[in-house]
C-alpha cells in the first residue's frame, strides 16, 4: 500500500469510526430510559411506540434522509433553532450524518434491550420488592447485569449497522471528504471513478469489521450464557 492510498483510506476510515462510536453513545443514552419505560407501558399507543421505532427497518434510508433535509430546511423551525444553537445548517455537516445515524440505528439497538428489558423486569421487580431494594439499586445491581448480553448484541449491531450505513447518509451529508465522507461514500466514489483498487481496500476494511465485530458479539454471548449454566 502507497503512502498515498494510505492517507485516502485513514481519513473516512477515522470518521466513520468516530461517527459509530458516537451514534452508539448516543442510542444507548436514550434507548436504556426508553426500553426500561417501554417494558413496562401497556397502554393502546404502544403498538404505535413500537411501530415507530421499527420503522428504520423496512423504510427506505433515502426517504428518511429526504424528510431529515426538509424537516431541517433552514427556513423551518427546526432548522433555524439548529442553526442557532450550532451556527450552521444540519444538512452536509458531522452531526447531520449523526443524527441521520442514530435514527437509522435506532431499532437495531432499542430491540434487543427491550426484549431482554421485557423477560427480565417483572421477575427482578417482584423479587426486589420483597426484599426492599431501591429502584436504582435493582436497576444498577441486578437489572442491567441481567441484559448485559442484550446489551452488547446492541452495541455491536448499532456500531455494525453504523459502518455501512450508505443511502441516509449521501443524502443527508453528501461526499465532502474530512466532513462526512464515510468509508461506504469513499467506496461508492471509487468506483464511480473506476479506482478499483481503492475500491478493494475500502471494501475488504468494510467486511472486515463487520465480520470481526460479529464473532466478537457471539463469542461473549456464547461464553455468558455457559457460564450461567455452570
Amino acid at each position: 500500500m502507497t503512502d498515498s492510498l494510505f492517507f485516502t483510506l485513514w481519513q473516512p476510515l477515522w470518521l466513520t469510526l468516530q461517527l459509530a462510536l458516537l451514534s452508539v453513545v448516543i442510542l444507548l443514552l436514550i434507548a436504556l430510559p426508553l426500553c426500561y419505560w417501554l417494558s413496562q407501558y401497556h397502554g393502546r399507543a404502544k403498538p404505535i411506540i413500537e411501530a415507530t421505532i421499527a420503522l428504520p427497518l423496512v423504510l427506505p434510508p433515502t426517504v428518511m434522509g429526504f424528510y431529515l433535509l426538509i424537516a431541517f430546511a433552514p427556513d423551518t423551525l427546526l432548522g433555524q433553532s439548529w442553526i442557532a444553537i450550532s451556527g450552521q445548517p444540519l444538512a452536509f455537516s458531522f452531526a447531520g450524518i449523526v443524527l441521520g445515524s442514530v435514527i437509522y440505528s435506532f431499532p437495531f439497538v432499542v430491540q434487543p434491550i427491550l426484549l431482554s428489558f421485557q423477560q427480565h423486569i417483572r421477575p427482578i421487580n417482584q423479587t426486589a420488592a420483597t426484599l426492599g431494594i431501591t429502584w436504582w439499586r435493582r436497576i444498577v445491581f441486578i437489572l442491567l447485569p441481567a441484559v448485559k448480553p442484550a446489551l452488547i448484541s446492541a452495541i455491536t449491531l448499532g456500531f455494525a449497522h453504523t459502518l455501512g450505513e450508505f443511502g441516509l447518509i449521501l443524502m443527508i451529508g453528501g461526499n465532502i471528504p474530512g466532513h462526512t465522507q464515510v468509508l461506504s461514500i469513499a467506496l461508492y466514489q471509487s468506483v464511480e471513478t473506476m479506482q478499483y483498487a481503492q475500491a478493494h481496500w475500502l471494501a475488504g476494511i468494510l467486511l472486515g469489521f463487520s465480520f470481526l465485530i460479529l464473532v466478537i458479539m457471539y463469542t461473549y454471548n456464547r461464553t455468558f450464557y455457559r457460564m450461567q449454566q455452570c
